[in-house]
């Protein structure tokens, strides 16, 4: 009997130790969790690839070379906005005379004034020196004439007058000086890599009222491809610039003889005036022309076809007629060879990360799917483009349930390259739950921990041999 009490008590002590096991392994599950999750096919923060499979080359239309339009121009470029992507490049990182294109800056920044409630299209403007005494486009202001925001723009946009535009830059920073500045910080915050502007309205240093130019020398420069990038915030920061933009014909003063008449013969809504017609585009409702002895003649051109806005830029075309016939050109270009296309639908499942791992949930993974649909440019007529998918998830220790559906646990990004283009267009979207992961129960955790143990415990062993 005495000895049978003895291996009673053996057996507490056992028992207890047993106890005492299981509740650390309770207090540190993550072991055995984050031990699966190292095998797991999927690309975390600390850098692990996961595979992905790349669709089958598919054989799609070949795109013209930029040299089979003939273009006669000192450069040229065409962008879409949306995805970034330069659809055509003509000497466009070169820093030419932009004449009035450089207004395209002095609109952003009025309606960017308006916007933000600094100043209000029914505001008046008293008219100042600097303004009165422009030359070249205007409308004869003279110091003292009182006009609206709106109006004074009107006469910018569809006019292009110097004077309406000194006036408006003064409004909005005290000086035409004061406004460069903007000007010149503004266009470093777009990105813009040559632009450099002395004045508001693009005129030569030698045009400008002596009293008004600027004590440092050079003079307004930009490239047709910071050009397009200025029209893109335009089309995407304020897309009510077609209110202006698309103005045909606009009488400043009930005493003036005649409408000032839109420099911009490409409106689509010029199809049915006899002097334009040949010219007017289907879908352009903008953007900026402008013409100086040093510039030649440039246009800033954009439209929307099939519900693809596209934006070009001409620069130093011989003629008024040439830069919209060469603008005819590179649109074309553009509409007929390329589409932009849903390339990834929302809600997508990643082939080889269709799971997440989760520690302490009911299920021991989660699926997950994008949050969003991923569109790209691609060449007309493309089925399936060849897209590259890389794939990183959070850090399985911070994947803990219980998860909501929804939650953001990684990232996918996509990125396509189309043949002969040198940009890469790249996109980034969420991975989330595509459920909720509930908690597992008290219960459930401990047999998995007891599991974990004793495959853990036979592997040791088994490894000893």
């Amino acid at each position: 009997m005495k000895s049978k009490r003895k291996l009673s008590s053996k057996q507490i002590v056992i028992k207890t130790a047993t106890v005492g096991l299981l509740l650390n392994m309770l207090a540190f599950p993550a072991a055995s969790a984050m031990a699966e999750a190292v095998n797991k096919p999927v690309t975390t923060e600390a850098g692990t690839k996961a595979p992905v499979k790349t669709p089958a080359k598919t054989e799609v239309a070949k795109i013209p070379t930029v040299d089979s339009l003939g273009l006669k121009l000192k450069s040229a470029v065409l962008i879409e906005p949306t995805t970034g992507e330069i659809l055509l490049s003509l000497n466009a990182d070169e820093p030419l005379p932009p004449a009035s294109m450089t207004k395209m800056m002095t609109e952003y920044l009025v309606s960017d004034a308006v916007k933000n409630g600094k100043i209000s299209w029914d505001q008046k403007v008293v008219i100042q020196e600097n303004a009165s005494k422009q030359i070249g486009s205007r409308i004869f202001l003279a110091e003292h004439d009182e006009h609206t925001v709106k109006e004074l723009y009107i006469a910018m946009a569809v006019g292009s007058a110097n004077d309406a535009t000194v006036a408006l830059a003064e409004l909005v920073a005290g000086s035409e000086q004061e406004f460069v500045t903007m000007m010149n910080e503004t266009a470093k915050k777009m990105g813009m890599k040559t632009a450099h502007f002395i004045n508001s309205t693009g005129l030569d240093r030698a045009d400008m009222p002596k009293k008004f130019r600027p004590e440092a020398e050079g003079e307004t420069v930009m490239s047709a491809m910071d050009a397009a990038l200025l029209a893109k915030f335009i089309v995407t920061d304020h897309p009510d610039f077609t209110e202006f933009t698309t103005i045909q014909s606009y009488k400043f003063r009930e005493r003036d003889s005649k409408p000032m008449v839109n420099y911009n013969w490409m409106l689509e809504a010029n199809k049915n005036i006899p002097n334009f017609k040949a010219y007017a585009y289907p879908g352009l409702d903008g953007l900026k022309t402008g013409h100086t002895s040093s510039a030649g003649n440039c246009f800033t051109g954009t439209a929307v076809r099939d519900g693809m806005r596209l934006i070009s830029v001409v620069m130093g075309a011989n003629s008024e007629a040439h830069r919209f016939t060469e603008t005819k050109k590179v649109l074309d270009f553009g509409f007929n060879n390329f589409e932009i296309k849903q390339v990834v639908a929302p809600k997508a499942v990643i082939e080889g990360t269709e799971t997440v791992p989760v520690l302490k949930g009911k299920n021991k993974e989660v699926s997950v799917v994008t949050d969003s649909g991923v569109t790209f440019m691609v060449p007309k007529g493309t089925v399936s483009p060849q897209i590259k998918t890389t794939v990183v998830t959070n850090d399985p220790a911070t994947l803990v349930a219980p998860i909501a559906g929804a939650s953001k646990v990684g990232k996918v990004t996509y990125s396509y390259k189309i043949e002969g283009m040198s940009l890469t267009q790249e996109k980034t979207v969420n991975l989330i739950t595509a459920e909720e992961a509930e908690k597992a129960g008290w219960f459930k955790l401990l047999l998995r921990a007891i599991g974990s143990f004793f495959g853990d415990l036979f592997k040791g062993i088994k490894n000893l041999f």
